[in-house]
């Protein structure tokens, strides 16, 4: 490991050395999608962000347990009912139905984006227990309280021994004067008072019977137990959007501390909203578009659609904790960019160090491209920083397309820097980074080229150049067929 990770905690809002609770076992706990509508880029975005982490920090050689969560039970809407009950609702179809789709698109789209699945993804329906449980000590110790079938978390009880929001720095007294009149405000000692357990009405879907009542679980509840379920009391890292910092994260630092008197996660690390052109990216402002969009250009704002791995590349030319913008002329540029890294990385793995060739080494070369390499290292280890990380990528790539060209001569280099060099390159961009080539090439119009040059040199009586053609396609799986008045071809028998 060249030098030392560190990472800006939004919990102290310092960069500080990371040092592992229990070294060199690292938790890692994101929250993951409410599963009742198509993934949002933010999620896209939020989501590759930890993949990076996940890749560097095993890459340093800790053994992560990476845990994402599937919220399959829904958020409550100022209506009172829940996303995936009035999708259900609307489509005619099972709550669990559509859980089960758009958890399986949710799947297929970091897939496509080639994010690395979680060592554990925990659903909130199957940790209804655990919550129930919670939700008990929390009312033996004081800090919750039963009204008309719901259990809320008592706020004002907690601050007295803790203080509430402090990871969003925002004061209850300020919140109070902000907050909004919504349902059951009437049942709550205090206004901010969060839901633990909320009583269902008549013609809510998703319920389930307690002692309380038929109700469901309050949405920042199933975090918290399923984070310390899987990582312990305290585990290392906590992450996820910054529009879940506040209320989300706070609540569950205050559950967390209300049950087991410790501070959950020792670093909480948020992702940065996206913009459009400059403006934040919003359905009601018509420039928001879906990942499938993006790819397929299908959008009035594009003026063309973007590989996966093209627009992976463009979200990591940003740091995680700043704003991304997107616009045709970033993306375009990205896809310039990825070309020349994916062109690169081909012809470096094809490139292999001449045995036996006398040496001439010229040791500043040499210094300066050992130096490019532990830049590489030096730019992740400064709180992930993947657009630096990529500049000095780009000053290596430099230097093997130079080698390749003839520019810079082998012997200029000892064989020891030049497998360090190609390690750096195929390590930081195939495994942390996580871009993978990808192919443009169009099989069938290759085999049509390849057809009409067989039909030339058979219509010159090229009959050598004929042989040989059939014989490397038939090689290929491919049998040319000879018809009377035309050229076909099929898969070999």
């Amino acid at each position: 490991m060249i030098g030392k990770l560190r990472l800006t905690n939004s919990l102290t809002r310092k960069k500080e050395l990371f040092e592992p609770i229990n070294s060199p076992n690292v938790g890692m706990y994101v929250c993951g999608p409410t599963v009742y509508s198509d993934v949002h880029l933010g999620n896209v975005r939020t989501f590759i962000s930890f993949d990076i982490i996940n890749r560097y920090l095993k890459f340093l050689g800790y053994k992560v347990r990476y845990v994402r969560n599937i919220t399959d039970v829904g958020h409550l809407l100022d209506t009172g009912e829940d996303k995936i009950s009035e999708k259900a609702r609307l489509d005619k179809l099972e709550p669990m139905e559509i859980v089960q789709k758009y958890t399986n698109d949710f799947h297929d789209v970091m897939k496509t984006f080639n994010a690395l699945a979680p060592d554990i993804e925990p659903s909130a329906i199957g940790h209804l227990l655990e919550q129930i449980e919670m939700i008990e000590t929390l009312l033996d110790k004081g800090f919750a309280y039963q009204a008309n079938g719901s259990v809320y978390f008592d706020l004002n009880k907690y601050n007295k021994s803790h203080e509430y929001g402090r990871l969003s720095g925002r004061k209850i007294e300020d919140l109070i004067n902000q907050s909004r009149v919504l349902d059951s405000q009437e049942d709550k000692k205090n206004p901010l008072d969060f839901a633990l357990w909320k009583k269902a009405a008549p013609n809510h879907i998703m319920r389930w019977k307690t002692k309380w009542s038929d109700g469901f679980p309050g949405w920042h509840l199933e975090c918290s137990v399923m984070s310390t379920k899987y990582l312990g009391t305290q585990f290392d890292i906590h992450g996820g959007g910054m529009d879940l910092k506040f209320p989300h994260h706070d609540c569950e630092i205050a559950q967390c501390i209300g049950t087991t008197n410790e501070e959950p996660a020792k670093y909480w690390l948020h992702t940065n909203m996206l913009t459009v052109n400059g403006q934040k990216m919003s359905k009601s402002l018509g420039n928001s578009f879906l990942p499938w969009q993006l790819i397929s250009g299908d959008h009035e704002m594009l003026d063309r659609g973007h590989s996966p791995m093209s627009i992976r590349f463009f979200m990591l030319q940003s740091h995680y904790a700043s704003t991304l913008d997107f616009s045709n002329d970033a993306l375009n540029g990205s896809l310039k960019g990825y070309t020349k890294l994916a062109n690169g990385i081909r012809i470096l793995k094809e490139m292999v160090y001449p045995e036996n060739e006398p040496l001439n080494v010229d040791t500043a070369l040499v210094a300066q491209v050992n130096k490019m390499c532990d830049n590489c290292h030096h730019a992740m280890n400064d709180d992930f920083n993947t657009a630096l990380t990529i500049g000095h990528l780009f000053n290596l790539l430099k230097k093997v397309n130079s080698l390749y060209a003839k520019q810079i001569a082998f012997a200029a280099i000892d064989k020891v820097t030049f497998d360090r060099m190609k390690t750096t390159l195929l390590s930081f961009t195939e495994d942390i980074l996580g871009i993978k080539p990808e192919t443009y090439i169009n099989g069938k119009n290759l085999l049509n080229i390849l057809l009409e040059d067989y039909a030339e040199a058979k219509a010159t009586r090229d009959y050598k150049k004929v042989d040989v053609l059939r014989q490397r396609l038939k090689e290929e799986g491919i049998t040319i067929k000879d018809m009377k008045d035309s050229l076909g071809w099929a898969y070999n028998e």
